[in-house]
């Protein structure tokens, strides 16, 4: 295995006090799945928030359900939909979501969460479809939820980091709708799982390692028939990303999704397109959702708070 970067030393004390984080697999992920988000009751306290939950119809027929939540009397206010991580097998509408309600706090975006169907329960284009009919759903009803529809952003970490990545793609080759901006936080981008960072983060416990990546894709990849993964599922295979939405791309350099994130935001440059690229040295997978205190999970979450602010101002 290849030596691994250092951790931040204020990240690694902080990670040597959790408990050991367990390998993923269909019956650990039946245990992990009821602690992979909190309640958000206890996250809106004390925020100046409307909240209103929905049900929308799928391009299947089934429904999912979607979160809404506005600052105070939001009209033409920028929006950000939010797709939640969690391996794309775990994890729900409510995961993550105090990173979006920051934007919220400091620059009145109304917040949506998808709860998208999860593997291995569904799998193959399900997922992608999923958060991609919620997209629909959101420009749709933008002058009901007090939303300017030239300032919608697709944002997630982890899997849902990946997911906003394939919904981008999908938007630009479907004709809409438009995207203001995609925020990627660490995102699950290569099913190939085969890259250096890959290999440095194999073998031994971790928050994501490369064991725990190859289980979340073999669980969305068993739908499919044929050799052929579609890229909006990973969009790491893209041929073409060309005329996309400026992207924010961030992750650690002491995890699994280094390389892929950084070959991402490259290949994008390559053809002409807008991606900052951060890579926070030190940094673990989910670090700055794990521990939002830390000195180097302000700086991310700072950094992306900023570029989104420039985005979203208007001209």
């Amino acid at each position: 295995m290849p030596k691994r970067p250092e951790l931040d030393p204020e990240l690694s004390a902080l990670l040597a006090g959790m408990p050991q984080f367990p390998l993923l697999d269909r019956e650990t992920l039946e245990q992990i799945r009821p602690y992979a988000a909190g309640p958000i009751e206890s996250i809106l306290e004390g925020r100046a928030v409307t909240r209103r939950e929905v049900t929308i119809p799928t391009a299947d027929g089934a429904e999912i359900p979607l979160t809404i939540l506005s600052p105070p009397s939001a009209t033409t206010a920028p929006c950000v939909y939010w797709i939640h991580g969690g391996g794309m097998v775990m994890g729900n509408r409510y995961s993550q979501i105090d990173i979006p309600l920051e934007w919220l706090d400091h620059l009145d975006t109304v917040v949506i969460s998808v709860d998208y169907r999860l593997a291995p329960e569904a799998n193959g284009a399900t997922l992608i479809e999923d958060c991609y009919q919620g997209l629909l759903w959101i420009s749709a009803h933008a002058d009901e939820l007090g939303i300017d529809p030239s300032r919608i952003v697709v944002a997630g970490a982890s899997a849902g980091g990946g997911l906003a990545a394939g919904v981008t793609l999908m938007a630009r080759d479907r004709s809409g709708p438009a995207i203001a901006a995609q925020v990627l936080i660490g995102p699950m981008l290569d099913y190939r799982n085969a890259t250096t960072s890959s290999r440095q983060f194999s073998g031994e416990p971790g928050v994501w390692t490369r064991e725990m990546n190859a289980f979340g894709w073999q669980s969305v990849l068993a739908g499919l028939t044929g050799d052929v993964v579609p890229a909006y599922i990973s969009p790491a295979i893209a041929t073409d990303l060309s005329g996309l939405p400026p992207a924010y791309i961030d992750a650690g350099s002491a995890e699994v999704f280094r390389d892929e994130v950084v070959t991402y935001a490259f290949r994008i440059w390559s053809v002409g397109g807008h991606a900052d690229l951060h890579i926070w040295a030190g940094g673990f997978h989910g670090f700055d959702a794990l521990f939002p205190a830390a000195p180097l999970s302000e700086a991310a979450r700072e950094t992306r708070t900023e570029w989104l602010a420039r985005r979203l101002a208007k001209e």
